[in-house]
């Protein structure tokens, strides 16, 4: 590992500014619902967006300002997701241009977000108003503020920051994150903001942000359920004096493998984090024939409701591993595949060339009750393996959602 953990979220970052406060969409006072970014030099900016065909106002708002590859700051409220609701994309402008106003920025380098309700109007003047404080409150040290302003039915905040070295410099990179339901990305509600001083183009910062993406939230999926919202954005202001990364290399090799560990921790803390979970759940399948099978497998895997029932019910029913792997709509062939349950409890093989094996009841239950349970499914057939994350499905998350806009 080419680099090492630190503290200060999206401040960690030369130059980069934080803060969360409560400016009025949520009616809950206690909880802050508008997060405000900034960079004290300009930046170049990169960002991935949700695949569903129903886009929210702030997604659709932000693909189109990030045309131009730069930004400097970034607006997020929670409460309310800006998604099919009345003058959304008005109120998605309002937003960004009250966010340049109080930041003394030209609208163009302000992008916006939005995570909560489907269909409800923004509350478009709490914000504006609201937005004048929270620049007032930026600060070195404000990432936990943002990093909580951001939640909805989120349990634990979501923020980390790593120090590398590139061209004899210390580069650092930061992020926050959203995440525990309608959570199905295939950039999959998921919002995520990172930050670096690396000096690195806007294109090969776009290259680096899809590469981590794919291997990361790419591969989270908590209730099969893609969102409207889902955003990963990142600026880069280059105040680590870097010489600038202009095209692939060393210096770009250890930049995005640095990106692609902090996107991969937070896409564990999400899935971890699910609605109502009591497990996160590490499904790795191996020995495919290309990288593109075991990843559809492995979605199959977590994404099976019956699977998850299964782990949340300490329950080692294999059957339901292989039958979700079935309906994948991957070829391979059962009678090669072995499959095993494993966590800090230790490993049990429950099943081998497609066929059930005897084993400890008593041990598999145990392990399954491990807070992180590994699925291990191996298909004996290539080289190719990959690791997708997901959570086991509970009472709560119908209680969760059951009256989530209510």
């Amino acid at each position: 590992m080419d680099y090492r953990a630190i503290g200060g979220g999206v401040c960690a970052a030369r130059g980069f500014l934080a803060s969360g406060i409560h400016c009025g969409v949520r009616k809950n006072a206690e909880k802050p619902d508008l997060a405000l970014i900034y960079s004290q030099a300009p930046c170049a900016a990169a960002g991935v967006f949700t695949k569903n065909r129903v886009k929210a106002a702030p997604v659709l708002l932000d693909m189109e300002l990030l045309k131009a590859g730069r930004a400097r700051a970034v607006a997020v409220n929670s409460g309310n997701a800006n998604a099919c609701a009345l003058d959304d994309m008005e109120n998605a402008g309002r937003m960004c241009r009250a966010a340049a106003a109080a930041l003394g920025l030209a609208p163009g380098e302000v992008l916006v977000g939005s995570t909560g309700v489907i269909g409800q109007r923004l509350n478009i003047e709490a914000i504006e108003a609201g937005l004048p404080k929270a620049a007032s409150a930026l600060s070195a040290e404000g990432s936990d503020a943002a990093a909580r302003a951001i939640m909805t039915t989120d349990t634990v905040k979501k923020e980390l920051a790593v120090e590398l070295d590139i061209d004899g410099k210390a580069v650092r990179l930061g992020a926050i994150a959203k995440g525990s339901g309608m959570i199905h990305p295939n950039m999959g509600t998921m919002l995520c903001y990172a930050t670096t001083d690396c000096a690195i183009s806007p294109a090969m910062l776009r290259k680096a942000l899809l590469e981590a993406v794919s291997v990361s939230f790419n591969r989270v999926s908590v209730d099969g359920d893609t969102s409207t919202n889902d955003s990963c954005i990142i600026l880069a202001n280059g105040l680590a004096g870097n010489r600038p990364i202009d095209a692939e290399g060393e210096a770009y090799r250890l930049f995005a493998g640095a990106l692609t560990g902090v996107f991969t921790e937070l896409a564990r803390m999400v899935a971890a984090d699910g609605e109502g979970a009591t497990h996160l759940i590490t499904c790795r399948v191996e020995g495919a024939e290309n990288e593109e099978k075991a990843v559809r497998l492995a979605k199959s895997i977590i994404n099976s409701p019956l699977t998850k029932a299964a782990v949340f019910g300490r329950d080692a029913n294999w059957g339901r591993v292989l039958c979700a792997m079935g309906y994948s709509g991957a070829e391979f062939n059962p009678e090669l595949v072995d499959i095993d349950f494993a966590s800090a409890a230790g490993r049990v093989a429950v099943c081998e060339k497609g066929r059930g094996l005897a084993f400890d009841e008593a041990l598999a239950k145990s392990v399954l009750a491990e807070k992180e349970v590994v699925i291990e499914a191996r298909l004996n057939e290539g080289p190719a393996s990959a690791v997708c994350w997901g959570c086991d499905l509970t009472y709560d998350y119908v209680r969760i959602n059951g009256d989530y806009r209510t």
